[in-house]
């Protein structure tokens, strides 16, 4: 697994680093935000299955010692927090220059521990 997220990071264009903000910031979460800083790569931070929306928020703020830039806290169950995590992704997106180029696909990663997706 830790060979196919290598790859996936290599050949993206944004990364979408996806935790559980229920879980806190856990080791792993550190060793994974420091291969994901390494890499040079924008990185878009989701804290999942903050389904409390208001509540779970707050908890959200721990997850800035990662290094990584903003957290997102999102509850994938009930949809909410998505805009947002959509619009830090559309930030790195490169302009459009009126060129279509159907070679010129934008590649995501999505890196993380399979529960927490």
């Amino acid at each position: 697994m830790r060979e196919q997220a290598k790859i996936a990071i290599n050949v993206a264009d944004v990364i979408l680093f996806i935790t559980d903000i229920k879980q806190g910031v856990t080791a792993t979460d550190n060793e994974i935000a420091m291969i994901l800083k390494k890499s040079g790569k924008p990185i878009v931070l989701v804290c999942n299955k903050a389904d409390n929306f208001v509540e779970d928020s707050s908890e959200a703020y721990e997850f800035y010692s990662l290094g990584v830039g903003t957290p997102y806290p999102v509850s994938s169950t009930n949809a909410l927090g998505i805009g947002d995590v959509l619009d830090a992704i559309y930030e790195h997106f490169p302009e459009d220059d009126g060129n279509e180029d159907e070679n010129e696909i934008i590649k995501v990663a999505v890196i993380g521990k399979p529960n927490v997706r």
